[in-house]
This record gives structure tokens, C-alpha cells and sequence, in this order.
């Protein structure tokens, strides 16, 4: 196997739509982010009969049916059917140099991609912007090593994890033909919002990786196919939407490598951008800094988070915004309609109030009335 495969399909049709043509919505206001850690909506065994011995209004009544029709949505489909009818899937051998895996990320446009173990035939996990953090960390750390770095590679990638102290992603996958539902549940044990789907080839008995689901794809796939989400009328705060407090931020003066360390710190994936009033300016994500050390110029990492900020190519999504009043439904609108990753929860004045994640939305829509088996 090369250094990278590229994998084409065409195939009929799936049953459901993937995609929406993007459009702005109301609650699309302008834009900063940042991951944290999802709310829990399991309930503890015993408190079922207790819900339900609670009047429920007709709004809890229509949210509770909403989540329900998307979980039997998720279970009556499975994780082949969120594919495109066409794509392209790109993998990388773990004997690739990171340099290189670096600028085939850029070229192709993407920001990770699965691992192939030339040596084994097998699935070796999933290229993150976490392991390119990772790596400028060691640097940082190791500042002798520098002239070394162009010389790693992607099968050294944990040693680098071991030497700084961090915990490698989760290698999980999940069949192409297992329902939706169990992607999803299966996407919710890992760090790294996404899963690939991998198959077992039926005359060499050697695992293929089909494609990659991403939390974003999945929620898309909700939104445009489940109408039962315009009945989610309850806001933000009413379900406890999202991480409140105790919020990492910088300023566009903050350093690139400043921000990097606080990522890696509080395991976060991005961090917004505010003045000295807490008006939310900007944000600055995981994925901005591949763009920054491209080319192995991680002497830019000193450089300020606003000048990185204004290298975004002319194409970046942007950064969707929200209030506490904002309703799931519109919420669920917006991904239909846009490339939503985030949603930065912010006051009538601008100021940062929190942060929502898809995960925190992945695991509501999955797990809030569920018992805890």
C-alpha cells in the first residue's frame, strides 16, 4: 500500500438526503467556539417512574415524542446510508512522515483521516488535529529535538503522546451495515467526534475502511431527514444545553502556542476570542493550527492568535452564535441549513455566556430519558 489510498464510491442512492443547500438563520449571528466536556442526560435507574409520575406539559410531551422519532430514525437506518452517493476517502500508511501527512491534509482540504498499519493489514485509528497539537507540544518541550521533527512519523505518533502525557484517542470503528444509532452510541466513547466505518473483506478476511462518520454529518443527516425535530420547542437553558462557567478564553493577543497549551490542558478543541468586556470576537479552533505550522513553520507559533486568525482561508464556515432562549428546534434548523461545529452561547451584549458542542447535542438527542444501563 502507498503512502496514502484514495477510496471512490458510487453507488444507488440511499433512502434519506444528506445534504441541505446552507443559508443563514437568525440564530447564525457571527461567530467563536470551543469544546467541552457534554452534559450528562442519563437519568439514574429509579427515576423513570418518578418522570413519569410528573405532569408533563404538551411542550414535554412534543420533546419527548421529537427525540423519540430521531432515535427510531437512527435504529431503522444504517451507517452506510449517511454516506454521500459519491466521496472520497483518503488514508494515510502510519509509515507517512507527519511533514507530509501535514500538507495532504491541506491539499485535499480535510482536517483528519484514517490510519492504515502496512505491516499488520489493519486499522491503526484515526489522524487528528489533536496528534499535530501533540507534536507541537513535544517541541515545545523538547526544543533540542526541533531538527528532528521532520523526520517523524505517523507510526511515532503515541511515542510523542507518552512523552508528554497524553492519553492517545480511542481506536473504535463500527460495521458500515450496524445501525445508525449504534454509531452513534459508539461516537459518544470517543474524544475524537468522529468514527470510521470498517468492514471485513470477504476473500482476504482483511479489515477495509469503507468511510468516516463525523458528528457533524450525523446531526445533518438528522436535521434534513427528521421533521420530528420542529418539535423540540425547549430552549437552551430549559434542558441545560451545553458548558456554563469556568470557560477558557484568550485575546487576540494571546499567542498561538498560549492557546495550544490551554487546549491541551483542559482538553479543549478551541478557544473563543474575547476583548476586556467578554464580548466574544472570535474563536480560535484545533484546526487553525495546521494552517499555522504548515509548511513546518513552527517558529510562527509565537506569533499572535489574531494574525493567525486573519491567514483563514476565504472559505472558513464560520462561527455560529446563540442565546439561552434559543430554541433546539432552531438550533436543529441551522445545521440543516449551515456547516455548524459549534455554537458559542452568548448575551444580549455579546459576552460569553457558553458553549455548545455537537457532542453535547449528539448525546442530549441520544440519551436524555434513557435509563442508565
Amino acid at each position: 500500500m502507498s503512502d496514502t489510498a484514495e477510496v471512490a464510491r458510487v453507488a444507488a442512492a440511499p433512502t434519506a438526503v444528506v445534504d441541505g443547500s446552507p443559508s443563514p438563520t437568525s440564530i447564525a449571528r457571527h461567530g467563536h467556539e470551543r469544546i467541552a466536556q457534554p452534559s450528562t442526560f442519563l437519568l439514574p435507574r429509579g427515576q423513570n417512574r418518578a418522570m413519569q409520575d410528573k405532569p408533563l406539559s404538551s411542550v414535554d410531551r412534543d420533546q419527548l415524542s421529537g427525540l423519540k422519532a430521531i432515535r427510531d430514525f437512527l435504529k431503522k437506518r444504517t451507517s452506510y446510508d449517511v454516506l454521500p452517493l459519491s466521496f472520497r476517502l483518503i488514508i494515510l500508511n502510519t509509515d507517512l512522515l507527519v511533514k507530509k501527512s501535514l500538507t495532504i491534509l491541506l491539499q485535499n482540504g480535510i482536517v483528519s483521516a484514517p490510519l492504515w498499519d502496512s505491516h499488520t493489514s489493519t486499522f491503526a485509528g484515526l489522524l487528528t488535529t489533536s496528534d499535530y497539537i501533540n507534536v507541537v507540544q513535544y517541541y515545545w518541550q523538547n526544543p533540542d529535538a526541533l531538527n528532528q521533527i521532520d523526520q517523524f512519523r505517523l507510526s511515532s505518533l503515541r511515542e510523542i503522546e507518552k512523552a508528554i502525557g497524553v492519553l492517545p484517542l480511542e481506536t473504535l470503528s463500527v460495521h458500515p451495515m450496524r445501525s445508525l444509532y449504534e454509531a452513534c452510541r459508539q461516537m459518544l466513547k470517543t474524544r475524537a467526534r468522529r468514527i470510521p466505518l470498517v468492514d471485513v473483506d470477504d476473500e482476504t478476511g482483511r479489515e477495509m475502511v469503507v468511510s468516516v462518520i463525523t458528528q457533524y454529518r450525523l446531526l445533518k443527516f438528522i436535521a434534513v431527514n427528521v421533521t420530528e425535530t420542529e418539535m423540540l420547542k425547549k430552549t437552551v437553558s430549559e434542558i441545560g444545553l451545553g458548558t456554563y462557567g469556568d470557560l477558557q478564553t484568550a485575546n487576540m493577543d494571546t499567542s498561538v502556542i498560549d492557546v495550544i497549551h490551554m487546549m491541551v490542558k483542559y482538553s479543549i478543541s478551541s478557544v473563543p476570542i474575547v476583548d476586556e468586556d467578554g464580548r466574544v470576537q472570535n474563536v480560535f479552533e484545533a484546526v487553525d493550527v495546521i494552517s499555522v505550522i504548515k509548511g513546518g513553520a513552527y517558529d510562527e507559533l509565537t506569533t499572535s492568535v489574531g494574525e493567525a486568525l486573519s491567514k483563514r482561508a476565504e472559505d472558513f464556515a464560520g462561527i455560529y452564535t446563540c442565546s439561552e432562549e434559543d430554541r433546539l428546534d432552531s438550533i436543529f434548523d441551522t445545521i440543516r441549513k449551515s456547516r455548524v461545529h459549534r455554537l458559542v452561547v452568548i448575551d444580549d451584549e455579546n459576552r460569553l455566556r457558553g458553549i455548545i458542542s455537537l457532542s453535547d447535542i449528539l448525546k442530549y438527542v441520544l440519551l436524555y430519558g434513557e435509563s442508565d444501563d
